[in-house]
């Protein structure tokens, strides 16, 4: 087998990752978050606007089950001297982040944001919104970011540091 049929095959032959927050529980039709509003309509996930849907089944949006079930799809862990003395402008750009990356992409959230030992941990619903934040520290401080994704490519981990 040569390099090419290899690549081919790994291709052919590769599996989708099992997410169990996005495909077993989706409403057979329409449907409105009951916790954060949010509404299925078409295959996807809008932002509020429930208005001349018709009946609308009451099911939890797979960002809300996250967050009861503390499963984080992604975390930016930010460390360095810097965090101890800036840390309410890094969390006010985390919000603005969320915000945001909202607008296109509503089931992305901010599980938590914890300080441990001189370190900032936000957790994330999704791997969008740890990436964004990423970026955002990048432009906003400089420092260093790194990014991995797990072998599922369904989990980020964001680490950003700056002395």
């Amino acid at each position: 087998m040569d390099k090419y049929q290899k690549s081919h095959k790994d291709k052919l032959f590769k599996t989708r990752p099992f997410d169990p927050y996005a495909i077993p529980l989706r409403p057979s039709g329409n449907a409105l978050c009951p916790q954060c509003g949010a509404v299925y309509h078409e295959g996807e996930w809008h932002p509020h606007g429930a208005n001349g849907l018709g009946p609308l089944e009451s099911t939890v949006c797979p960002a809300c089950r996250r967050i009861e079930d503390h499963a984080a799809a992604g975390q930016v862990r930010v460390s360095g001297r810097f965090v101890t003395t800036h840390e309410q402008e890094i969390r006010q750009l985390m919000l603005h982040a969320e915000q945001q990356e909202r607008q296109t992409h509503v089931l992305e959230r901010l599980i938590a944001i914890d300080c441990k030992h001189d370190e900032l941990l936000a957790t994330t619903t999704g791997t969008h919104l740890a990436n964004r934040i990423g970026h955002e520290l990048e432009a906003a401080y400089d420092g260093v970011c790194s990014y991995r994704y797990s072998d599922s490519e369904r989990y980020l981990s964001v680490d950003w540091h700056r002395d």
